[in-house]
């Protein structure tokens, strides 16, 4: 028997967007459940290291106009401005309301928030680089989980921990709820809500070399899409300059930031050819492929996959690249850095202060999936036409605030700016409406889908699926694409979809079982690959994160 649960709103998943949807909706006396396949503090914004950008001027002069011209020059001019202009604003106010609910940001002498650079913040419309980004040491997510779980539960919001979402409900036309499986039972719920929030991050699971945790399996954009509901953008994947070789883990900017640069296998600071004016501080995306374009050209290190990211305080000082214009010592990297320079030690063996560190592009960041308007709300065609019931924030949600390139420590500003947004405008609703009618069983699609594979006896295996696609995925959709290549990926995501409907599980328990989970995830990755790699070959031109090798010119009008 599948129990029914009934709340006026559902948000699904516990980060950043998530927990500040629930905020606002129980803030506002709305009946709400939070359902997170994770604890909510082991969400994936807590992996983000360098900022939020915000135009506060707290050390240059800067301003929320400037904030919102590098939004959109760093999208490569596809970024809907109207959205970036509410993102660069009210930035602004997110941050100092955050500050107000006492997350602890570092401090200037005088107790200002500090501020530091980031790759593509300008003043003056690209003139130079401004400190923009506001920061907790090197782990500003982890501050922003912690601040915002604290104020939901302070609050008494209902969580429903490790309860894995599957479907969504839509019924007539209107979405009314979704239906979860409790991971520790492993049985089936149906949430019945009059508005359902999804904020579930992103896909990058479907590449060999990630940034993304193992949870970030684009789980809710394959739902929809199941649906027959469209994505937006899902062609734009950005991969970050700087992740741990052959791990992926981030090394996020905050390293340039204060004054790392970037070597080649020569001991070239390669990026004064290409962008000399910013140079490690360029953009993800041009920084991305001109990594890859020094490897490729064989100036990788002793002619291997990787490059050197350098933060000696003697290589810092020499390029007078310190912030200020002072010397930087050891003891001011290890405090504005202690989890990237542990992690170089942990994960490399090196220690940062006297070696090279080896790294090389990671994926990183989805920016296409759900199309929202401004207000969070889903829509389905370019008539910008609202699902009801329906609404999606933080990196989920393609409210094309980043284009074809997310500008850096915007993804904290997204969600916050559009997690709160999100859950103002469900609240709104919430009032409005009253609950759409659920169908005669909203759980038999799921039950179906989990009872296929506890029944299967097929030979392939999620494991070796799962690798060829993300080898595949790396190796043809990933920094640099050409249509011969998408090609082959495309037949190659075919063949997979095909075997895995011939998969079986080994676990046949219904108590936390990883497996079947596993199982599931890869379904919804598939997907995921499908719809990027058709979008890839559709778009022939190379903008942003999306790099034709065979169409190298922006298209024009």
């Amino acid at each position: 028997m599948t129990q029914v649960h009934r709340f006026d709103a559902v948000v699904v998943g516990a980060g950043g967007a998530g927990l500040w949807a629930a905020l606002e909706l129980v803030r506002d006396q709305t009946n709400v459940a939070v359902l997170t396949k994770l604890y909510p503090t082991r969400s994936h914004t807590g992996a983000a290291q360098g900022g939020i950008g915000a135009a506060l001027g707290n050390l240059e002069e800067d301003h929320w106009e400037w904030h919102m011209f590098d939004t959109i020059k760093g999208g490569d001019y596809l970024s809907d401005q109207d959205a970036s202009e509410i993102l660069a604003r009210e930035a602004i106010e997110t941050v100092y309301e955050l500050e107000h609910m006492g997350l602890p940001f570092n401090r200037t002498p005088e107790g200002k928030i500090d501020q530091r650079r980031f790759g593509g913040h300008t003043h003056h419309q690209g003139k130079g680089p401004v400190k923009r980004a506001c920061y907790a040491a090197d782990r500003t997510g982890h501050m922003i989980l912690q601040t915002l779980y604290q104020q939901c539960i302070k609050h008494a919001t209902r969580f429903f921990n490790e309860y894995q979402v599957l479907d969504l409900i839509i019924n007539q036309g209107v979405c009314a709820g979704v239906v979860a499986l409790d991971v520790v039972s492993g049985e089936l719920h149906v949430f019945h809500a009059k508005a359902t929030i999804i904020a579930t991050g992103g896909s990058g699971r479907m590449f060999k070399v990630t940034s993304n945790a193992h949870a970030y399996t684009g789980d809710t954009f394959a739902m929809l899409y199941r649906h027959g509901y469209p994505l937006e953008d899902m062609e734009f994947f950005q991969f970050h300059p700087t992740g741990i070789y052959k791990m992926g883990i981030l090394m996020s900017e905050a390293a340039r930031g204060e004054g790392g640069v970037l070597v080649n296998g020569k001991d070239e600071r390669f990026m004064e050819r290409y962008a000399p004016t910013m140079m490690d501080l360029a953009p993800r995306d041009m920084i991305s492929r001109f990594m890859q374009q020094e490897i490729n050209e064989g100036r990788g290190v002793d002619g291997k996959d990787y490059l050197y990211l350098d933060i000696r305080p003697e290589t810092i000082n020499r390029y007078k690249s310190a912030p200020g214009g002072k010397p930087v010592t050891e003891r001011e990297l290890r405090e504005k850095l202690p989890d990237i320079i542990e992690m170089m030690e942990l994960y490399l063996g090196v220690d940062p202060m006297k070696q090279l560190v080896p790294t090389q592009p990671t994926a990183h960041y989805t920016m296409g999936g759900i199309p929202t308007d401004v207000n969070a709300r889903v829509v389905i065609d370019d008539k910008n036409t609202i699902l009801p019931g329906l609404y999606a924030a933080g990196e989920c949600a393609t409210v094309s605030v980043h284009g074809a390139n997310r500008l850096g420590t915007n993804s904290l500003v997204d969600i916050l700016v559009f997690g709160r947004r999100s859950g103002r405008s469900a609240a709104e609703d919430v009032r409005k409406f009253d609950f759409a009618p659920l169908p005669a069983n909203p759980a038999a699609r799921v039950r179906e889908q989990v009872e296929k594979l506890f029944a299967g006896t097929g030979k392939e295996s999620v494991t070796k699926i799962r690798a060829t696609m993300q080898e595949e995925m790396t190796a043809k959709c990933g920094v640099f694409r050409s249509g011969d290549g998408l090609k082959q990926v495309g037949a190659t995501i075919a063949d997979l979809r095909t075997r895995y409907a011939n998969i079986a599980i080994s676990d046949r328990t219904r108590k936390f079982n990883t497996e079947l989970l596993e199982a599931l995830e890869l379904g919804y990755l598939l997907d995921c690959a499908e719809a990027t790699v058709a979008s890839a070959t559709i778009r022939t031109e190379s903008r942003g994160a999306h790099a034709r090798v065979d169409y190298p010119k922006r298209a024009t009008i």
